[in-house]
């Protein structure tokens, strides 16, 4: 490994260096140039999260973040702003700008249990807390297995809006949201949620769905885009 890489390496992990996580970190900085600039504009955020990663499970993580990162860095027509409305704030992971349309928010999770097990939309609660008012917002939710099939977006979103029109005030509150119509607010602002099962192949790789009922739509030829990025190997 070159001399520069290797002190970036040891600045961003420490003592964590040698673990499979900073490895494979490495080799992504030394095959993507666009990758290595993002992570060198945006080391002192990096580092903080990989030093503060203190188990395998919020290792893993990170690395699904910054995985994210290099893959759509892999397309020139995107640009990546990292944590742009501040750690403290909750905000998204990525501002992401695709050349000649609006920007939007993209906020990457994953799932620590089975498809199968995430019931009531538990990782979108979650993130629809986190969604500003005033953007497109897509929330990435990576799982595991075979086929991002497995996750149906549809089928949970069904779901939380039967909760929503009987007015299940308890099952929002809750989940951390101002009742029933803190949920609607909140489920507004979501543009479209991706499915993404890294070891998938092909087309099985992704899954996408869009709400129809946001407020601030996706920009088709961007999410198109982010797709076809996350597709590859």
């Amino acid at each position: 490994m070159p001399d520069h890489l290797e002190a970036l390496i040891q600045e961003l992990a420490g003592s964590s260096a040698a673990d499979a996580t900073t490895e494979e970190l490495a080799a992504w900085l030394a095959g993507s140039r666009r990758f290595r600039l993002f992570v060198e504009a945006h080391r002192a955020k990096i580092r903080k999260k990989l030093r503060g990663a203190t188990d395998e499970e919020a290792r893993r993580d990170v690395r699904t973040e910054l995985a994210v990162a290099r893959l759509l860095l892999a397309e020139r027509r995107f640009e990546l702003a990292f944590e742009a409305y501040g750690s403290t704030k909750g905000g998204p992971d990525f501002t992401v700008a695709f050349r000649g349309e609006r920007s939007f928010n993209l906020e990457v999770t994953r799932l620590h249990r089975s498809p199968r097990d995430a019931v009531h939309g538990g990782p979108l609660m979650t993130k629809l807390r986190q969604l500003p008012p005033s953007a497109p917002n897509v929330v990435l939710i990576a799982i595991e297995g075979d086929s991002a099939d497995a996750l149906d977006v549809a089928d949970a979103t069904r779901g939380l809006l039967a909760r929503a029109e009987t007015k299940d005030d308890a099952f929002f509150v809750a989940r951390g949201f101002d009742g029933t119509r803190g949920f609607n607010q909140r489920y507004l602002r979501l543009g479209a949620v991706i499915v993404w099962c890294e070891g998938a192949v092909g087309d099985a790789r992704v899954s996408s769905w869009t709400n129809r009922a946001a407020r601030i739509p996706v920009p088709e030829r961007a999410a198109r885009a982010c797709l076809a990025c996350l597709r590859a190997d």
